[in-house]
């Protein structure tokens, strides 16, 4: 695997809405039901730790943090979202996406990582698992998709180097 990790730019967002309609249409990576404008979607993400995986010029994955809230004692507080092009799961995109985006939050002073999963999303719920994030309880019935109720598991990753003193 040949994969090259760079920082997302907005050139770059056609490819990613793309993965991220990939996304939505599993029905279990989101509540979104449609991606957003470039413009919404970069105000909604931190302006560091943005990242994208290519193979061959191909845009195959993404990663980014999103801010859990404005207030200041958060500021070091994020969501993570991991998306691999639907060709590309099972093959290690998103374990390479998520290793570079936790050592870029704690270069940029993030020290704890959430991430809001589906409990279908297995294969999800293992990546974060096996790279440090521990489950710490689930919001049951949180929102509604197509009707249904749907649960989401939360789970956090405590920097190793910043906020733990």
């Amino acid at each position: 695997m040949n994969v090259t990790i760079q920082n997302m730019k907005s050139d770059h967002y056609l490819q990613v809405k793309k993965i991220y309609l990939e996304g939505i249409a599993t029905g279990n990576a989101t509540f979104q039901s449609e991606a957003p404008t470039w413009k919404d979607w970069d105000e909604g993400h931190t302006a560091s730790c943005r990242i994208i995986a290519t193979l061959g010029g191909e845009i195959v994955g993404w990663a980014a943090l999103s801010p859990v809230s404005g207030r200041c004692v958060y500021a070091g507080v994020a969501e993570v979202s991991v998306y691999a092009g639907q060709d590309y799961k099972g093959k290690g995109f998103g374990k390479v996406l998520l290793q570079t985006l936790i050592k870029e939050s704690e270069d940029n002073g993030f020290w704890t990582l959430q991430a809001g999963i589906f409990p279908e999303n297995k294969a999800s719920i293992n990546l974060h698992k096996k790279l440090g994030f521990r489950e710490v309880g689930m919001r049951e019935k949180i929102g509604k998709m197509n009707g249904v109720w749907r649960d989401v598991l939360l789970l956090e990753r405590r920097s190793r180097t910043h906020g733990n003193n």
